[in-house]
């Protein structure tokens, strides 16, 4: 069986400090890419299999876009989403559906609450039942079905890795990370997600968040959009007091968190940043992500310091702020 690194090969990347006392430890690995590419830094076996959850979604959407679909602004910044289901995520997912011919029915993801606190309660309070629209990867979804309209894909069945909508994002995936897939496995969502090591999603990562629009080759040019989609409406990617929306506002990074621990970060200068939590736990991911740019120079130190302040990393006792989440100090 096929397995991500194990408790050998990762080190020490944060802690959970309550009054005085390192109450737990995350670990995990990571690698740092310089602005041109180049491997800047490793933590940990970099080079363990992976699978990247939702930090897939900028590689599977840009193949969306080189596929056909044709999407700018917030629109296309939510189909790299996992966003918390308020009525705004939904009202431009249905845009989405809308401007295909498509409608709520046609999403294959499941239905879910959504994890915005306030939209979850006024549903419950109108006697409103879970939707698909509200699943976080609902604009992954709606991109999926907008790539099969333009170029005439079946939408039925438009999850099955057998799929040529499946097929070619694979390929694109592959081109990106410029390695082979080692397993493809079932998303939360039912989307194929692909086992990649932790250097090839940062690559992958890389080339689209230094992409240019003006570049001769469409897969750049797209990419470059996409990025520049999610830098000018950071809400769509997760939600107010999300950590990836949090994030792109404070440093003006692309970034996109993914289940079970798993962060990818670029700079504006271009360094990038991925990596995996090995307890599955993302509570720390991003502020650790923030810390590795800075620590190659690539974000300043400042700005991370405010990024901490802004996300939820305080540790509680009695209701009062008692200790923190923090980089490990080896970092």
């Amino acid at each position: 069986m096929l397995e991500t690194l194990t408790f050998r090969d990762a080190v020490e990347l944060a802690v959970v400090e309550r009054d005085g006392f390192v109450e737990s430890r995350h670990a995990g690995a990571a690698v740092v890419l310089t602005p041109d590419g180049e491997i800047a830094a490793r933590y940990g076996d970099a080079d363990a299999l992976i699978l990247p959850r939702s930090s897939l979604k900028p590689l599977q959407a840009v193949a969306c876009l080189t596929a056909g679909a044709s999407l700018t602004g917030e629109q296309l910044a939510l189909g790299t989403a996992s966003h918390s289901g308020t009525d705004r995520h939904a009202d431009t997912v249905r845009e989405i559906l809308a401007a295909g011919g498509l409608t709520e029915d046609d999403l294959a993801c499941p239905p879910a609450w959504p994890s915005d606190a306030a939209t979850r309660t006024d549903m419950i309070a109108d006697h409103a039942e879970q939707a698909r629209i509200r699943m976080n990867c609902s604009g992954k979804h709606a991109l999926m079905l907008r790539a099969c309209v333009a170029t005439g894909w079946p939408t039925r069945g438009y999850l099955d890795p057998s799929h040529p909508l499946q097929v070619h994002i694979r390929e694109v995936v592959e081109r990106l990370v410029g390695e082979k897939i080692a397993h493809t496995a079932v998303d939360g969502c039912g989307a194929p997600v692909h086992a990649i090591t932790l250097t090839g999603l940062a690559r992958g990562i890389h080339r689209i968040g230094t992409a240019s629009e003006r570049s001769p080759f469409a897969l750049h040019r797209v990419a470059g959009t996409l990025v520049r989609a999610v830098r000018e409406n950071p809400w769509t990617v997760a939600g107010p007091g999300e950590s990836d929306t949090i994030a792109i506002e404070t440093l003006g990074v692309f970034a996109k968190g993914g289940a079970e621990g798993v962060m990818v970060m670029v700079a504006p200068n271009g360094a990038t940043v991925a990596l995996k939590m090995l307890d599955g736990s993302g509570r720390a991911a991003t502020i650790v992500a923030a810390l590795l740019l800075a620590r190659a120079s690539a974000l300043d130190d400042g700005d991370v310091a405010r990024l901490a302040e802004a996300l939820p990393l305080s540790v509680l006792g009695g209701g009062q702020p008692v200790g923190a989440i923090r980089p490990a100090p080896g970092l």
